[in-house]
């Protein structure tokens, strides 16, 4: 319970004092001489002992409509959130490739990783993850839910699609994922460790789409410089590894992003990767306005009529029960 005016809570010091003057003056003033009888004070009549009670009554009286001034209220806050949030689509490579080991443990389980931490941080957006490696395919459609997208990202796995790196199908496929939005910015971050070599759509068309549609695109090669350790499967059927050149198509993923108004990134170990995914999350900040709610609730009819009945309960006493007392 809060008090719209605190202050006047200071009136309850004048209630000793009435108190006081009660005992030291009034009843001074009202006492009687009473014989004794052998010497002893009479008994005295149980009126007596209910002789205060009346100014008690008004005492408490007095105090409630004090409380009833300060204006006691119930304060409930509420508070909106609104959010001009974005949606973004994650773009991942599957590929065979994504499986060397030159992360940790390998490519894809370090994108996984870091992709879902950058979706932990994006509260109020909503986000999509498309995969592709021969062929693209949807794994998770907008959602602002980000355990479900959390979750999918988890699920996705090398093999489960032919072969191969389908940057453009991967990218045509993100941005048909983004082809109602109505946000008013959106983003698609397409990560990949290959060259393209796969799919029906160029990856350059697939920019101009994005590029026609507002869709700002943001590019990450994925892998270390020169030779890398991929695994593979020796002449016994035994799992091995084999150092191979780690080959990206630089030059493309620079001209993707930028022909859409994004940044390409080269990230060559998991450190890299988070930084470059904490860039990535500065950089596309949603707009988040906070608005609070005040709702009061008044109590000062209730310290009224408590009140009123103190004073009610007084006059009872006062004029009718202690008068009809022996």
């Amino acid at each position: 319970m809060n008090f719209l005016y605190p202050n006047i809570l200071w009136l309850m010091a004048i209630i000793p004092l009435i108190v006081l003057y009660y005992i030291f003056v009034a009843r001074r003033k009202a006492s009687l001489t009473v014989s004794t009888i052998g010497g002893r004070r009479a008994p005295r009549p149980f009126r007596y002992w209910l002789r205060p009670l009346p100014i008690v009554l008004r005492m408490v009286a007095v105090a409630l409509f004090i409380v009833a001034l300060a204006r006691p209220v119930n304060i409930t806050e509420e508070h909106e959130t609104t959010t001009d949030g974005i949606d973004i689509v994650m773009a991942m490579d599957i590929s065979g490739s994504m499986l060397a080991r030159d992360f940790t443990p390998d490519r894809l389980t370090s994108a996984k990783h870091l992709a879902a931490e950058f979706v932990a941080n994006r509260r109020g957006d909503r986000i999509a993850v498309v995969a592709f490696a021969g062929e693209a395919f949807t794994q998770a459609p907008l959602t602002s839910d980000q355990a479900v997208v959390e979750t999918m990202l988890s699920r996705l796995r090398s093999g489960v699609v032919e072969d191969g790196t389908a940057i453009g199908n991967g990218l045509a496929t993100a941005i048909n994922r983004l082809r109602e939005s109505g946000a008013k910015s959106k983003v698609v971050i397409l990560l990949t460790d290959g060259v393209n070599n796969r799919g029906q759509i160029s990856p350059l068309m697939a920019a101009e789409i994005a590029r026609d549609m507002g869709i700002k695109v943001y590019t990450i090669g994925v892998g270390t410089r020169g030779r890398a350790p991929y695994p593979a499967v020796d002449m016994f059927g035994n799992k091995t590894t084999v150092m191979a050149d780690v080959e990206i198509d630089e030059e493309l993923l620079r001209e993707i992003s930028s022909m859409t108004g994004g940044k390409y990134y080269r990230a060559v170990n998991d450190e890299a990767l988070r930084e470059i995914y904490a860039e990535i999350n500065e950089l596309e900040t949603s707009k988040v306005q906070v608005t609070n709610y005040q709702t009061y609730e008044e109590l000062f009819l209730m310290w009224v009529v408590l009140g009123l009945l103190c004073l009610g309960l007084e006059f009872l006493f006062d004029k009718v029960v202690l008068n009809r007392l022996p």
